[in-house]
């Protein structure tokens, strides 16, 4: 059975972590006594759910937690320092802190260390995400005990809403542009100068013309979709903003 420790101070563990070519034991203590943190934890590194939703979607909303009073957020997993620097890196997710818990004491300790033999992983940590203030879990989300691997509640969405419940969520910008276009440029400086963070996919990089007419009816650049919305060019970029400012 799955232990809901809210509540309860976290376990004290000490972990094995690499930085470059040395060895750096952390505590628990250093990472959570006087802090207000939060952690998710997860099967395991590079897995599909975790890679492409789990951490990405946390990492998205660092700046979203830290506007609201949170110092640090944690990914766990029950894989060693050298997978979870690897995965970090390949997850561009440099705002998280990524801990190795590679013997699962930590995992244990708050009861959610599972056994996965079937999968061939051995004993792994259980789907579940916390908030944790001066070392004392103030509230736990841990997916229900049902086969598989679901991902319901420990999700970045609701650990903040549960923090910060009015709170908008930030904007999901992507715009597409091309090498050498004065108007990309015009326009992702218009997102810049509004504090709007977007993600920038290039032309022949990340997509292809075909893309582009499939997803916007356009052969034209920039095209900058929010929240699944085409907004359009440079020009209704800047309309946009303006409107959004003026709302």
């Amino acid at each position: 059975m799955l232990q809901d420790r809210t509540g309860s101070r976290v376990p004290q563990v000490t972990f094995h972590t690499r930085s470059g070519h040395e060895w750096v034991d952390l505590t628990t203590d250093e990472i959570f006594v006087g802090k207000t943190v939060v952690v998710f934890s997860l099967p395991g590194a590079f897995t599909p759910t975790c890679s492409s939703s789990h951490v990405p979607r946390y990492n998205q909303l660092v700046p979203m937690f830290k506007e609201h009073g949170v110092d640090t957020v944690v990914c766990v997993s029950v894989n060693d320092t050298f997978v979870m620097n690897e995965w970090q890196k390949s997850q561009d997710a440099d705002d998280l802190l990524f801990i190795p818990d590679g013997n699962g004491e930590f995992t244990e300790g708050m009861g959610m260390l599972v056994e996965k033999d079937d999968l061939g992983f051995g004993k792994r940590s259980w789907r579940y995400s916390m908030l944790v203030r001066d070392g004392v879990v103030e509230k736990m989300f841990i997916e229900p005990e049902v086969e598989g691997d679901p991902y319901e509640v420990s999700d970045a969405d609701t650990m903040l809403a549960h923090l910060a419940p009015n709170a908008p969520k930030p904007l999901d910008v992507s715009v597409f542009t091309r090498d050498g276009c004065p108007f990309c440029v015009k326009a992702k400086e218009a997102l810049r100068n509004a504090g709007i963070d977007f993600e920038e996919l290039v032309l022949n990089e990340d997509y292809t013309e075909q893309t582009l007419r499939a997803v916007a009816d356009a052969r034209t650049v920039p095209q900058v979709f929010v929240n699944g919305e085409l907004i359009g060019g440079s020009e209704a970029v800047e309309a946009w903003i303006k409107e959004r400012a003026s709302a």
